[in-house]
């Protein structure tokens, strides 16, 4: 195919793709101030995810333009590998997404997030690995739908959950390798409590998470999660998946006290958070096909003020 064809349908691609997502994710005509960037990033924070406003009370001042450009990428990243509903428009996109990322640690970005994102890198000297190990996985998500064992689930979140987790380390100034491995456990176990959470919805969308070993060792078939009846099979298979994430959050647990308290408690809140939905899992009998667990709000400020009160009396002991 001659390059000027492949470079039309590159672009019919993309502006496909754009069509199906908010209108400011688009590149935009002029590249914008760093001020402009930093309140384009936070708007989108606080728009899209509203335990931000509760983390970020205990974030150092200073940090917070930074998580927000990191948040920014991030959530933008997922909606282009998630919301578009076509795997070739994604790919273009995070495509380009990833050619901006270069773009940004050549000092040449252009979109909003890039500009930002700049910013972060600079003051915080955070290498591209692990933004770029982001787009690894969501440019799987385009054509990878079944996982054989759960190394391999493993092997997913080591590109799309454990990157965060460092992320907000290097942001925070830890890079060592003895926190990474600690966040790492945590992310993954955060991760699995999502997919477990979602196994519903992700089938919806033609995924499924679940190691396919131990579906076939629990006797769980593609057709009883399609039924959305919640067999005793499939029950006792969510019971094992439950535990082996709950095992995962254990191990992470060291980082909270290897960290300074604002982080701590950020840590402990999100711990905290990724339990409760595996105890909300269990709440239903493991039944996650008939309806989605979810977290109340008002147990979601007991959760806050427990790990507040935690955290002082820690300081006070």
């Amino acid at each position: 195919m001659p390059v000027d064809t492949m470079e039309t349908t590159r672009a019919e691609l993309m502006e496909r793709g754009w069509a199906a997502l908010p209108p400011e994710y688009r590149m935009p005509a002029e590249t914008p101030t760093l001020a402009e960037a930093r309140a384009y990033c936070r708007r989108l924070t606080e728009s899209h995810y509203e335990n931000f406003h509760v983390a970020s009370w205990f974030l150092p001042k200073r940090l917070r333009p930074h998580f927000h450009s990191i948040y920014a990428y991030c959530r933008i990243s997922d909606d282009l590998g998630d919301e578009v509903g076509n795997a070739e428009q994604s790919l273009a996109l995070l495509d380009l997404w990833g050619e901006q990322l270069d773009a940004c640690y050549r000092g040449e970005a252009r979109h909003p997030v890039f500009v930002a994102l700049a910013e972060t890198v600079r003051a915080c000297e955070i290498p591209k690995e692990p933004f770029a190990d982001l787009l690894v996985a969501f440019r799987q998500d385009q054509t990878v739908t079944r996982f054989r064992t759960m190394e391999e689930i493993h092997g997913y979140c080591r590109y799309s959950a454990n990157p965060v987790g460092r992320l907000v380390l290097y942001t925070c100034g830890y890079r060592d390798e003895e926190r990474f491995a600690l966040s790492d456990y945590t992310c993954t176990a955060l991760q699995l409590a999502n997919f477990w959470q979602d196994v519903a919805v992700d089938y919806k969308k033609g995924r499924i998470y679940l190691p396919q070993d131990d579906m076939e060792r629990y006797g769980v078939t593609e057709a009883m999660i399609a039924a959305g009846e919640a067999t005793p099979e499939f029950r006792e298979l969510l019971r094992y998946e439950v535990g082996y994430a709950h095992k995962l959050f254990g191990k992470g647990e060291p980082l909270t006290g290897m960290v300074d308290a604002e982080l701590a408690l950020d840590l402990d809140l999100f711990t905290r958070g990724g339990l409760e939905i595996l105890r909300a899992i269990e709440a239903q009998g493991y039944d996650v096909l008939r309806a989605r667990p979810s977290i109340p709000r008002s147990r979601k400020l007991l959760l806050l003020l427990s790990a507040l009160s935690a955290k002082l009396l820690g300081r006070s002991a």
